[in-house]
């Protein structure tokens, strides 16, 4: 998480007393209700959070306290909707299996992707979902990794929805050239070959080699 962090408190349960925000503002209009559904039916907190690097979002479990769940606020639309299914789907398995099972339950084990496809599938409709998003999304659905970004079509897609107004035009790194200086996170690399999801790449300062997502967003030299 970068410097210190902050929410915008979004929804609630103290008894009856429930104060909501308009979910059309940050997932399709369509898919709108299904969420508040969702959120209407359970006992959980989330809060819109600040951007940030390493998630897009979290479920956290603290004794004595309501689950939480929490998404960046600055996501695309559709983006967002698979960030909060993601996250509901984890406090699903929290809700049927804690305290049930003597086995740990994997994070994003065989329970969460049957709770996510579940909750995926009402969804994955082109009245929702843009094509180019829902083809690579109906295959992620039925094995879904822990994070979008493992998938790079999948991402490549969703990340085209992406506001980039007013920002450097950047291109992911899978499409540069081996051998293609680039700038990532201040520093000049030098892309190398393709290891799965990843690139092994040179830092030109140092000449230390570091792996970095294909699907990164970077600006050719």
């Amino acid at each position: 998480m970068l410097g210190k962090p902050y929410f915008y408190r979004a929804f609630f349960f103290y008894s009856d007393m429930k104060k909501t925000i308009d979910l059309q503002e940050y997932v399709p209009e369509l898919a709108a209700d299904y969420c508040k559904r969702l959120y209407t039916s359970a006992q959980f907190d989330f809060f819109l959070s600040r951007p940030r690097r390493t998630r897009l979002g979290d479920f956290t479990v603290r004794p004595g306290f309501t689950p939480r769940i929490t998404v960046n606020a600055n996501l695309n639309p559709y983006n967002f909707l698979i960030t909060y299914l993601h996250e509901v789907a984890h406090y699903m398995v929290y809700r049927k299996y804690n305290g049930r099972v003597r086995r740990k339950i994997a994070p994003h084990g065989a329970e969460w992707k049957e709770e996510f496809r579940t909750l995926l599938l009402p969804v994955l409709t082109t009245e929702i979902f843009p094509e180019d998003i829902l083809l690579p999304l109906r295959k992620y659905a039925q094995n879904p990794k822990a994070s979008t970004g493992g998938d790079i079509p999948l991402y490549s897609a969703v990340k085209r929805y992406d506001d980039t107004s007013g920002q450097t035009k950047k291109t992911e790194l899978i499409h540069l050239t081996e051998g293609a200086d680039f700038v990532f996170q201040n520093r000049i690399f030098v892309r190398g070959s393709v290891r799965r999801t990843r690139v092994l790449c040179v830092d030109k300062a140092s000449q230390r080699r570091y792996t970095i997502p294909a699907h990164a967003l970077v600006e050719a030299c």
